[in-house]
């Protein structure tokens, strides 16, 4: 019989709802319960591509003995992070700080306050590697609340007021200057692969906000040093398994430092920030690479994650059937030599395995292979290696497919907004440029409500009940301002500003650091607040870069000294963790360089316009925004006193809305916007 979860919009959930476990959502209702029963809760924290979520629910929440001693002792809540990444942010710190360590399944105990009391995350169902079972601990949290709860009060107690004790205060303190800047990339310099690629060891994690900086910091500045550690990381990363050989896209992250085997679930807002990073890597070098890893993989989130109602679902799971009924880790995407002959041939599985790097002993599991394209593999036939991948992506189309999470994420869909945007503008591709607009028309129907308030998610064409939360706002106003240079539609300009409004209203802190929930928002034991860059640039440095750039397209004072108060944060942790702010080092490049203001007057008809259009597009002057009207539109502030010059459509390069001589010639425009652009 199905549990409370079964009324969820959330696909995670669902997958929970014909569990034993007698699973409450993340609602009053479960704490009063739990108070009632004078019995603590637990918190199961995950979503739907985690693989050891999987792996957990299979071997203790499925399981009857299991199921019936926490629906006995316990309210279990089971909530998705991606639903709820204010509940996820607020327990993950407490984790983080109790065991130093963080991961999904997140599990908490906590008292029917919500003061947690014993964290971990995925546990087994014997004891296994110095860790207790699942059960073990659900008889020692019983017996401690029992027998001790004086203790776990205590417990609870301090862990809330040192939580309560971490509020930052990073607001007002000035803007990162030059200096600032060149130490976060020296920083990023120290902690660079010069081998592989990237920062850091394994586990390798694509640094789609750092290399953002570094392309941002070459083009200002002239550093050929941050573009080299731009264009190999990307190079070694599209080379990788880590990146979809035969279908385009990346997976979340590399288990090794040398990109080959990747944990193979594949998630929306990576695709996204990385199809922006190749196209502005093609942008700043004309790469070849970069040009066919921004179309492969805008084209994979067009044919893969595109919902029926316009949106893009939030991810592929890792795991898929691998032929024999048993559900494996990356069993749609390896391939073994046998298999590679049965698709192709034994001639053309050879020449393919060279190609790939498919050998004998494998790359993976059990003989299999992830598909990379080796640096050493000489000169090939064009033509024999795309007929090749033709047939076998054919047929790995026939092997069963990952499952995948439908529910359409707010901040997620501006990121791919933007990304299809400029992706489409940039290689004339208007089919991107229009699904990203049906994605934005999505956002402003059925997310934002008449006050320009957002719900989180949807999912079949109904809105979540989940506000939205401060990266939502940013990243659906990033997509939107994307949108309006890649479109001439003033009308992006104005959603945004809505939207902006409501960060300015609702999310803004004293001396300008920002929260990560509204100020009406459910009260939590801690107001989470986090201006780092994880997987996705943190809601606090999207929204200084929104505002920076709605500022520049209005000359809004009140936007941008808001944008400049949120970017004290980046002089104060830029130097000494650039990897971690990436995002926010970028939109400090774009703060000193102006950001420059574009304004292409013509008719969107007239030829001569489109190239200053155009021109304007590929510029690679940091955060520069654009508008694209005939003189005196009323969508765009840039256009305003903008006249053509000699009866012929121009160009106004601005700061500050004070403007240098207006241009008909496109390649003076590419040589004030793209200054230091290497060719």
């Amino acid at each position: 019989m199905p549990n409370r979860l079964a009324d969820a919009t959330s696909p995670y959930l669902l997958q929970h709802a014909d569990n034993p476990v007698d699973w409450w959502p993340w609602e009053r209702a479960a704490f009063d319960e739990a108070r009632r029963r004078n019995v603590p809760v637990y918190l199961s924290v995950g979503y739907s591509a985690c693989h050891w979520c999987h792996v957990m629910a299979h071997e203790s929440f499925e399981d009857t003995e299991t199921a019936a001693f926490m629906n006995e002792h316990f309210v279990p809540v089971k909530v998705d992070r991606e639903e709820r990444p204010d509940v996820d942010a607020v327990y993950m710190e407490a984790v983080q700080a109790a065991t130093g360590q963080g991961g999904w399944p997140m599990s908490v105990f906590m008292t029917p306050d919500g003061e947690p009391f014993y964290f971990g995350t995925y546990f087994p169902p014997e004891p296994r590697h110095g860790m207790p079972s699942f059960r073990q601990v659900l008889e020692g949290v019983r017996s401690a609340w029992t027998d001790r709860r004086e203790e776990v009060a205590e417990v609870a107690t301090k862990i809330v007021r040192d939580l309560a004790g971490r509020s930052l205060a990073y607001g007002g303190a000035g803007v990162p200057d030059e200096e600032e800047l060149a130490q976060a990339l020296l920083g990023l310099t120290r902690e660079y692969d010069d081998r592989h690629g990237g920062f850091g060891g394994a586990p390798k994690f694509p640094p789609s906000m750092a290399v953002e900086f570094l392309l941002r910091h070459h083009a200002r500045t002239g550093s050929e040093g941050a573009l080299q550690m731009a264009a190999d990381t990307c190079e070694a990363m599209a080379r990788g398994g880590i990146y979809d050989q035969l279908g385009g896209g990346f997976a979340r992250y590399s288990v090794d430092r040398e990109w080959v085997v990747p944990h193979f679930e594949k998630m929306l807002y990576d695709n996204a920030l990385l199809c922006r990073v190749y196209a502005h890597l093609w942008r700043a070098t004309g790469s070849d690479l970069a040009r066919r890893v921004a179309l492969e993989t805008a084209d994979f989130m067009v044919r893969e994650l595109r919902t029926p109602e316009g949106g893009f679902a939030s991810a592929l799971d890792a795991d898929s059937d691998d032929g024999t009924g048993k559900h494996v880790e990356g069993a749609y995407y390896v391939w073994t030599p046998a298999q590679l002959a049965d698709v192709l041939g034994d001639e053309d599985a050879r020449y393919a395995a060279h190609y790939f790097g498919v050998t004998e002993k494998g790359t993976f599991e059990e003989g299999a292979s992830v598909l990379q394209l080796p640096q050493d593999v000489g000169v090939m036939d064009a033509d024999r290696i795309a007929f090749i991948k033709s047939r076998l992506f054919l047929a790995r189309e026939r092997r069963e497919r990952p499952g995948r999470d439908d529910k359409v994420v707010a901040a997620w869909n501006g990121l791919a907004v933007a990304a299809l945007a400029e992706t489409g503008a940039y290689f004339d591709r208007p089919d991107l440029i229009e699904r990203a607009t049906e994605a934005a028309d999505l956002l402003v129907r059925l997310h934002m409500d008449t006050g320009a308030r957002l719900a989180r998610t949807s999912k079949d064409g109904q809105a979540g009940t989940h506000a939205g939360v401060l990266e939502d706002y940013a990243d659906v106003a990033e997509g939107f301002l994307a949108l309006a240079g890649a479109t001439g539609e003033g009308v992006w300009l104005e959603f945004a500003g809505f939207l902006l409004d409501v960060v300015l209203d609702q999310f803004v802190a004293e001396g300008g650091a920002l929260y990560d929930t509204a100020h009406d928002a459910e009260p939590l034991i801690r107001r989470p607040q986090d201006p780092t860059d994880s997987a996705a640039p943190s809601g606090w440095t999207a929204a200084a870069g929104a505002l920076l750039s709605y500022a520049a397209h209005t000359g809004s004072e009140a936007h941008r000294s808001a944008a400049e108060g949120a970017l004290a944060v980046v002089k104060a942790l830029g130097p000494r963790a650039p990897r971690f702010i990436g995002w926010g080092l970028a939109v400090a490049e774009a703060l000193l360089d102006g950001p420059r203001e574009v304004a292409v007057v013509g008719e969107a008809d007239d030829e001569r316009a489109r190239g200053l259009w155009r021109t304007a597009m590929l510029g690679t002057a940091p955060g520069a925004v654009l508008a694209f009207g005939t003189p005196d539109s009323e969508e765009f502030p840039l256009l305003k006193d903008r006249p053509l010059v000699d009866g012929a459509p121009a160009a106004y390069v601005c700061r500050h809305f004070t403007c240098d001589a207006p241009t008909t010639d496109p390649a003076v425009l590419d040589r004030t916007l793209s200054g230091t652009r290497s060719t």
